[in-house]
């Protein structure tokens, strides 16, 4: 064959293949534009913030042809009903945290944080390792929605309260806002429940409808300002010891997404929960130190009050396992993965966590 013939037949054989090619890549990256509404106000920038990164990822790895709009609470619908919005298909996407949702199932609690649970590294191994995300979104699957796992903060601090708690009696009566399933277990020692959202817990404990309030850590609390109205931070948040916050997606929606759509928004929800804890982790420490220089009162729960609620944990679980096949099955895997971790945590974690932090304390 002659050079020119040669180049005259590469060049259709490119063109053809160009022919064939360009319209398959453009259906596989169509254009794709969606809504997320969060259970959170924009002024927490790290909890509220897990959207906007896990939106900014998808964007980037798909030239901007799959876009996530996030909205803060409140803009679309109130924060404590952004799964609802998700199911009905208001919008395609919420950032939430799945124990908000007790009231239609305590299971939902599980799949976040339940009180003695696990920590944040178990929650992750449990989720992605032995089974947990599996039995979740068999769960969420009667909801009409689909979730990931997208940003964990932690253990939490157990609150800020206008008293000091030293016995078990000091808990009868006392108001707190406290979400979740943990709610209904102070209930049993006393303590009366209330659910608020993030943006109504600051002037409920100024005006004192409120005694108490949890929220999640030095970072976030500093931020909305519970020291001013609260003198006493009391630790560990004992209902919350590696709370996972879900990105939940309409089912339906989720289906009609190119796999590799699928793909690319699973792996924007793994990126961003490490990014979450990571950035919670460095957050904290400052602000911990500046409140307790600003005059807060750090105390910790003592083993009269933990031993309590480790006890109406236990009989409120059995109460409803009793009465719901779906909360029984998904607690009795969480409890099982919890005791094989805590052998582990023993000889290695614990040690090592228990000797620096001693270390530290003698400089």
């Amino acid at each position: 064959m002659k050079r020119r013939d040669f180049l005259k037949v590469s060049a259709a054989g490119a063109a053809a293949t160009a022919a064939v090619a360009s319209p398959a890549i453009a259906q596989s990256s169509p254009e794709i534009k969606w809504r997320l509404t969060s259970s959170f106000p924009k002024s927490l920038d790290t909890i509220y913030g897990g959207a906007e990164q896990m939106a900014k990822y998808v964007a980037e790895m798909t030239d901007n042809k799959f876009q996530i709009q996030v909205f803060q609470a409140g803009e679309i619908v109130p924060g404590l009903q952004a799964l609802d919005a998700t199911q009905k298909g208001t919008v395609e996407m919420c950032h939430t945290v799945s124990y908000y949702y007790v009231g239609k199932d305590p299971t939902f609690a599980i799949f976040a944080s339940v009180p003695f649970g696990l920590n944040a590294r178990q929650q992750n191994s449990w989720l992605y390792q032995g089974g947990g995300n599996e039995l979740a979104n068999e769960f969420f699957k009667k909801s009409n929605v689909v979730g990931f796992p997208c940003g964990n903060t932690g253990t939490q601090m157990g609150g800020w309260f206008r008293k000091e708690i030293k016995t078990v009696a000091d808990l009868s009566g006392l108001k707190m806002r406290i979400g979740g399933i943990a709610g209904q277990v102070l209930q049993k020692v006393g303590v009366v429940p209330q659910q608020l959202a993030g943006g109504d817990i600051y002037p409920s404990l100024e005006k004192g409808t409120i005694d108490a309030a949890e929220w999640v850590g030095p970072y976030d609390d500093e931020k909305l300002g519970f020291a001013k109205v609260a003198k006493y931070y009391y630790y560990p948040g004992f209902w919350e010891g590696g709370p996972t916050v879900h990105a939940f997606a309409n089912i339906d929606k989720w289906n009609e997404l190119p796999k590799n759509y699928q793909a690319i928004l699973t792996n924007a929800t793994v990126n961003t929960n490490t990014w979450m804890a990571a950035r919670y982790d460095m957050q904290n420490p400052g602000a911990l130190k500046r409140l307790v220089a600003g005059g807060t009162q750090l105390r910790p729960f003592t083993n009269e009050v933990l031993e309590a609620c480790l006890k109406a944990t236990n009989e409120l679980w059995g109460e409803i396992s009793a009465k719901n096949a779906d909360f029984k099955k998904s607690i009795d895997a969480m409890q099982a993965y919890r005791s094989d971790e805590y052998l582990w945590w023993q000889v290695a974690e614990y040690t090592y966590d228990s000797f620096m932090i001693r270390s530290r304390t003698r400089g």
